[in-house]
């Protein structure tokens, strides 16, 4: 069984994106449940909720697709992401190049223009919106951490864990994903500061894992993700 897990928290600007990412989910996986996730922070925590959507799953093996509200995939990379996930151990992102429409290709994809035919900036280096996963692959590395509250850094640090701790990065898939428009979240303040702080200490550990594992079980809640906690 796989099974979509959405992060959400209903925000004005991010309705249409939502609506246009479930619908595509439907269109082209018709047989998945999708789940629209919450967090149990007052703060819109991203980690905490991908986490929790994937510890709803029961089957530890079942293929979990993490998709942000805002983000569409390329159906062929897809199921190749959740081919490979099934039985790699390794998490498996579904693209090669991810694109941000801004306003200007998100008009042009609501007004019927095909997504890769759109316009978009090409964000290099994205390792987010996206992921393909098991319980069972995302208990291995700790999960997200949940410190990584509001906006930043959460996909960054996840990386650096996932090949530091499984000794490999996340497998890539050829293909596309394409990021929808909203309104962005400030990137600044008091929260957005402890976030970078916290990215900094990912980096310093980075290659060294037991270091990276030290770190992770710093925060309880991603402590009881590994196995034998």
């Amino acid at each position: 069984m796989t099974v979509v897990v959405i992060p959400w928290r209903a925000q004005e600007s991010r309705l249409a994106a939502l609506d246009a990412v479930t619908a595509w989910y439907r269109e082209n996986l018709p047989a998945v449940e999708i789940r629209l996730v919450d967090c149990e922070d007052g703060v819109f925590n991203l980690a905490q909720a991908r986490n929790l959507g994937v510890a709803s799953i029961d089957d530890a093996d079942s293929v979990v697709v993490i998709g942000d509200a805002d983000t569409i995939p390329q159906r062929e990379s897809l199921l190749a992401a959740i081919a490979g996930a099934a039985e790699s151990g390794r998490v498996h992102l579904p693209y090669t190049e991810y694109r941000w429409l801004g306003a200007s290709g998100t008009a042009q994809f609501t007004a019927g223009t095909p997504l890769d035919q759109t316009d978009f900036e090409l964000v290099r280096g994205a390792c987010s919106g996206v992921y393909v996963t098991t319980p069972r692959t995302w208990a291995s590395h700790g999960g997200q951490d949940e410190r990584f509250r509001g906006w930043g850094f959460e996909d960054a640090a996840w990386y650096v864990a996932h090949e530091t701790i499984l000794g490999e990065p996340p497998r890539r898939e050829e293909g596309l994903v394409f990021a929808l428009h909203h309104v962005a979240q400030a990137r600044e303040g008091e929260q957005y500061d402890a976030n970078a702080a916290l990215m900094e200490r990912y980096r310093a550990v980075s290659g060294d894992a037991s270091g990276m594992l030290g770190l992770v079980t710093e925060s309880a809640a991603n402590a009881r993700l590994l196995p034998g906690r």
